[in-house]
């Protein structure tokens, strides 16, 4: 089965190693069925801590680094 591979915005670079990515989607909403942007919070890991807030990344799923680290940094999206 191939890993999820998900873009979003670098939003925290605190923790060593560790940065957290916001990943936006678009889902119509159940009711209503107008388009609503939801965004959900991910820790990835970064072992050279190269990227910054702000910086436009893509992470992909693998296996667990830490009790919240479930994704790792592939590359800096364009």
């Amino acid at each position: 089965m191939p890993k999820r591979v998900l873009r979003g915005v670098v939003v925290g670079d605190r923790a060593n190693k560790t940065i957290t990515v916001k990943v936006e989607r678009r889902v119509p909403h159940p009711v209503y069925k107008k388009i609503v942007t939801v965004s959900k919070n991910y820790s990835a890991h970064d072992e050279n801590n190269i990227y910054k807030i702000g910086d436009i990344v893509k992470i992909s799923e693998c296996k667990p680094i830490s009790k919240t680290k479930k994704w790792e940094v592939v590359a800096e999206a364009a």
